[in-house]
């Protein structure tokens, strides 16, 4: 299990929000969501995506973007279109007219009900001209986070760049509401996400992240797949050599090449995210993750999580979750 899968895997990322979106300009809307990842793609006409931070993007028919780390955003029709709208992810609501009036302290209505245009659709008029995709994982889980952090804050990518069929298979899938279709759903757009990332990552060349890198080197390749696939199985360097084909001490030498760290390094902080993952669930019994992740020791899994993490497991799911150096 690479990063890409683990963070479309990972215990959060299932039941993923997406909406079909129509409006007709003027129209502004301002997100707040915190989402780990969200993907807009654009499906008829054009809009114009406002980040806090200042950064401008115009996106038209056939372009999609990717933002991560829950900036907060406008979608509008032009710049200079005053938000009407504001959504927390949960929530939405109308903004005042007024501009001296801050947002945030308005108690106004939530408009979600008069803007529903039907199954997962959503917008100001069901004609209108701009129509487009939104997305969202709401958390990247310690599994995925290598995904997240790897990519820019913004992500586009144009028609005639970059195509994914699986776009318009996922617009025609969303307005409709059969059995099984939130997971039809689910699938459909973790194809768009991956072949995204992918794409991304192959348009930056050298400044993919390593573990990206990895994946053309067919034998570090290979022996990173081994480990992702059996993070429980208790490797040793000698073991996944032979498994690879290369001698113990060549394996540990192109694999710390490549990935800029040996092989069980890399191996325990794998687990170590894998574990912080399943400790997300309240349910999840302490040794029941110890052996899932390979320590047959509940003792000797806590004091590796407490080295990577800094608080016992007990401690991190009880709420306390710092993010490892």
């Amino acid at each position: 299990m690479d990063a890409v899968t683990g963070f479309l895997n990972g215990p959060r990322a299932r039941d993923a929000f997406l909406l079909r979106v129509i409006f007709e300009p003027p129209f502004a809307v301002r997100v707040e969501d915190e989402a780990a990842l969200t993907l807009i793609a654009v499906t008829a006409g054009r809009l114009w995506l406002l980040e806090d931070d200042g950064e401008q993007v115009e996106l038209c028919s056939g372009d999609i973007a990717l933002l991560t780390r829950g900036p907060a955003y406008t979608a509008a029709d032009r710049p200079g279109t005053r938000p009407t709208v504001a959504v927390n992810g949960a929530t939405s609501r109308g903004l005042a007219d007024d501009p001296l009036d801050d947002p945030l302290d308005d108690p106004l209505d939530n408009p979600c009900e008069s803007m529903d245009l039907g199954v997962r659709t959503w917008g100001n008029d069901p004609a209108g001209s701009t129509v487009f995709l939104v997305s969202s994982y709401p958390e990247a889980g310690e599994v995925g986070r290598a995904v997240v952090d790897a990519l820019p804050r913004l992500v586009v990518h144009r028609k005639g760049e970059w195509s994914c069929p699986a776009v318009q298979l996922l617009a025609t899938e969303v307005l409709r509401d059969l059995p099984g279709q939130q997971a039809l759903l689910d699938r459909l757009l973790d194809v768009v996400v991956i072949d995204a990332v992918r794409a991304q990552f192959a348009r930056v060349g050298d400044a993919a992240p390593r573990w990206f890198a990895a994946g053309q080197d067919p034998l570090v390749g290979r022996a990173v797949r081994l480990l992702d696939e059996r993070l429980e199985h208790p490797w040793t360097v000698a073991e996944l050599g032979s498994a690879v084909g290369l001698s113990r001490a060549a394996l540990a030498r192109r694999f710390t090449d490549v990935l800029g760290e040996a092989p069980i390094g890399y191996l325990t902080r794998r687990r170590m995210a894998l574990a912080a993952d399943l400790l997300a669930d309240p349910g999840a019994a302490v040794g029941a993750v110890s052996r899932r992740v390979g320590y047959a020791s509940p003792f000797t899994f806590s004091s590796a999580f407490k080295r990577e993490y800094g608080v016992s497991p007990t401690d991190y799911r009880a709420g306390g979750r710092p993010v490892p150096a």
